[in-house]
């Protein structure tokens, strides 16, 4: 059942779960009331160009472009890198590339994630691995061996332990999940167990949803890449401000969450931060029609991993149901590349906190709810 939603007052008329007859109205109301600016901001092309421009339909029934399917001796050098780091004793931590050696694997996953993720398309599908040969330490140390080659990590698990009306973030519901990004250059999934029913992984190119508002509304790019206002979940301060958009070093780089901004469940956007205006509304709602417009929707079977380029692929989940014997459960890795991106200024204090900050990173070995 859907998500119930509580709205702030003082805000435009949108949710989380986006409305496509409202979209149309608040898009025809501003085209008919307001003077929308023809130009695009200072720096930003008129067209992008190149491999990460795709629609779906450019690769649907076409697994074999973007599913690597491992080897049987890949998967006995993963099930010997499995029982050689547990006899190190080792916390999870520390599964990296010389505890965990993949002689025949390893440089071939960093090599295909550097030419389809980093580069290239933006994303990619590992398939093969038995999730149910392994227990729940050994699947943990698979995947984040096998993540290693691909850049530094951090980890967390994607399964909803609370009621729905605790939960601030819509991934850990079973309810549709809207396009966004999350943070970090690499977003891996691991998928542990597959539904019963849905859950379908959705992605679509940022780059060619920026082609299409770059040649039809200027004025919603414009919108974009201008500050605004993110609420802060995590407290003080309250909000900060930066824009969703970016153009740096020939990269488009787009990072948001919806939620964020509409609010989600029993959480409104609060009233004591500036609401979002009329012209974000819509921004927010052309990003999502336009990316389901495009997307490519990959069914995940029990053991995939899945590489997206964080900065260039929206992506969203559609609902699902479990049952006694197939339950979703996902586990999910932030990766830093070697070869990663240049990031503006506004987005590097997230990255320092992320992946280069002291901390422990905790590998939890049951279903854990993190908000």
């Amino acid at each position: 059942m859907p998500t119930a939603q509580l709205q702030n007052k003082n805000q435009p008329d949108i949710t989380y779960l986006p409305d496509h007859k409202k979209w149309q109205d608040r898009t025809a109301r501003r085209l008919k009331e307001e003077d929308l600016s023809n130009e695009l901001p200072e720096g930003f092309p008129k067209q992008l160009s190149g491999p990460k421009i795709w629609e779906g339909k450019d690769f649907e029934g076409k697994e074999e472009e973007w599913v690597y399917h491992l080897t049987e001796n890949e998967l006995n050098e993963i099930d010997e890198a499995i029982h050689t780091f547990e006899k190190t004793n080792q916390p999870f931590g520390d599964v990296q590339q010389e505890r965990f050696v993949l002689p025949t694997l390893g440089p071939k996953i960093k090599a295909l994630t550097e030419e389809n993720v980093v580069s290239g398309r933006g994303f990619l599908v590992v398939r093969g691995i038995n999730p149910e040969k392994y227990t729940r330490e050994q699947q943990v140390i698979a995947y984040a061996g096998i993540s290693s080659y691909v850049g530094k990590p951090h980890i967390k698990d994607l399964v909803p332990q609370k009621d729905l009306q605790e939960i601030l973030a819509p991934a850990y519901t079973n309810d549709h999940q809207v396009y966004h990004t999350d943070a970090g250059d690499i977003i891996s999934l691991f998928a542990v167990g597959v539904a019963e029913e849905g859950g379908k992984s959705r992605i679509a190119s940022s780059w060619r949803v920026y082609n299409e508002l770059a040649a039809t509304r200027p004025d919603l790019i414009q919108t974009l890449s201008q500050n605004w206002v993110f609420q802060n979940d995590k407290g003080d301060p309250a909000y900060y401000e930066r824009p969703l958009l970016f153009y740096e070093d020939h990269h488009l780089i787009i990072q948001y969450a919806r939620r964020l901004f509409t609010g989600f469940g029993k959480n409104p956007r609060r009233d004591d931060i500036p609401p979002i205006t009329e012209a974000q509304a819509e921004a927010l709602d052309a990003l999502h029609y336009i990316a389901e417009k495009y997307n490519l929707g990959i069914d995940f079977k029990k053991g995939d991993i899945q590489y997206i380029n964080n900065l260039s692929i929206f992506h969203a989940r559609d609902g699902y149901t479990d049952s006694e014997h197939n339950q979703r459960h996902l586990l999910r890795l932030w990766l830093h590349p070697e070869n990663a991106w240049k990031l503006p200024e506004q987005l590097k204090p997230s990255w320092q906190k992320l992946y280069f900050d002291e901390r422990e990173e905790l590998f939890p070995l049951e279903p854990t709810l993190r908000w």
